[in-house]
């Protein structure tokens, strides 16, 4: 109780709600955005539920990540050579056109939506998960100035593969002392499932 009470907390702190803003030029990122159409789709919604929808994702978010690829620090076999190709302001423009673009939010599962929810917004006292939406936000636009990722109509299943990712240690954490690996850890598969599938009808 009173580590998931504390971990509540700091995410509560941590998170403000300032907007951050793109370096980049959304024209010029939609050209260079074509070599990512093929999976993440021309405006950003991906139709293949493995790999991530993009639009209206946070500009610094999206660049952080980038980098990572890029630098080896997010392992992906087939990001880190899209990545390298975009130098410096590629980035910031991709990143931008990306971030004007409007998500094309899905639909929860009907019989995982009140575990779902509950995992969302309460968390798990007992075995010490915080709610998501201490740094997500109520609605899942999550925090750009504290560059934690908008969650709102993203794929269940591209959800639940980065929870098992971070709770398997797969997947690193920059933010918040490691504090994904923390949480996901500590969930079960059904609740990572419920959680995923809620935040693919989020909105």
């Amino acid at each position: 109780m009173k580590n998931w009470l504390a971990i509540t907390i700091t995410l509560l702190v941590t998170c403000g709600w300032q907007a951050a803003q793109a370096a980049g030029d959304p024209v010029a990122g939609k050209e260079k955005s074509s070599q990512c159409a093929a999976c993440h789709g021309v405006d950003g919604n991906s139709v293949n539920p493995e790999w991530p929808k993009l639009a209206g994702q946070h500009a610094d978010y999206l660049v952080k990540q980038l980098s990572y690829f890029e630098a080896g620090e997010r392992e992906n076999v087939t990001m880190k050579p899209m990545a390298s190709v975009l130098d410096a302001q590629g980035r910031e423009d991709v990143a931008a056109y990306y971030a004007s673009q409007k998500v094309k939010v899905g639909a929860a599962d009907p019989e995982l939506v009140d575990l779902g929810e509950h995992i969302y917004r309460a968390g798990n006292q007992v075995s010490g998960v915080a709610p998501c939406m201490g740094c997500h936000g109520p609605n899942g636009a999550g925090n750009p100035a504290a560059l934690y990722p908008a969650l709102r109509g993203q794929h269940a299943r591209y959800i639940e593969n980065q929870l098992h990712g971070f709770a398997e240690g797969k997947r690193a954490n920059e933010n918040a002392k490691k504090m994904m690996q923390i949480i996901a850890s500590r969930m079960t598969n059904k609740e990572i499932r419920a959680v995923a599938s809620y935040i693919q009808g989020l909105h």
